[in-house]
């Protein structure tokens, strides 16, 4: 429910990926895109944290290890900081021209991973939401994968050439996943209209073809 002056929008061209380490994401936007873009429409590709040059330095800020680890609600608010830029400076103006946007995590990401992960208050999440942000996306894809899995093909990304090595989430034990991955699943069944649970622990190409199935009976369902 949203608060009074502080109405959330959700947009029907604007879709979010969300899932938890080693799921794939980066495969599926790739294949949204170009679902889209063979309908001759316009795509913006974007990311959280991040999206405009102001929220890729929170997200540095956010991830790289070198920094001094920030306070759970040190990080919530940082993260919100970065989604508000995003949000006017990327996604709004997008969507006000007719484009469509793929994001690869939104403020879902927020509930599972700074409230299911971290153990803060979901209604200081949804505040926030609602008074820095506005906007919720039509479609989110969650791309559900068990924690070890997920884990172990995250260590092979970062350990390949050029991997970088994990960031400072990437490094939380599997009990924080866990956590972050019941939140998801748990948002995903009280959202079932808004969200299509993937599974990701299947090939990269046939996670890759649902989430494109699923893009297409959306484009439907809202035509």
């Amino acid at each position: 429910m949203t608060g009074p002056g502080f109405p959330l929008e959700t947009h029907s061209r604007f879709i979010t990926l969300e899932g938890g380490e080693g799921a794939g994401k980066t495969t599926v936007l790739e294949a949204l895109c170009e679902a889209l873009r063979a309908q001759g429409l316009e795509v913006v590709r974007t990311r959280e944290p991040g999206g405009t040059p102001l929220a890729e330095m929170i997200r540095s800020l956010l991830l790289d290890p070198a920094h001094e680890p920030p306070a759970p609600e040190t990080e919530l608010l940082l993260v919100f900081a970065a989604r508000a830029q995003h949000v006017r400076e990327t996604i709004a103006p997008a969507l006000a021209r007719g484009a469509w946007v793929i994001s690869d995590r939104f403020t879902d990401s927020s509930y599972a991973y700074q409230g299911g992960g971290r153990g803060l208050d979901a209604a200081f999440i949804g505040e926030l939401e609602r008074r820095a942000v506005g906007l919720r996306p039509g479609l989110t894809l969650l791309l559900d994968i068990d924690v070890g899995q997920g884990r172990e093909r995250a260590r092979g990304r970062d350990q390949a050439p050029g991997g970088g090595g994990p960031d400072r989430i990437e490094r939380e034990r599997d009990e924080f996943f866990q956590r972050v991955r019941a939140a998801y699943r748990a948002r995903a069944a009280a959202e079932p209209a808004r969200f299509r649970v993937i599974d990701a622990s299947q090939p990269a190409q046939a996670v890759a073809d649902a989430a494109v199935t699923q893009l297409r009976a959306w484009q439907e369902r809202e035509a």
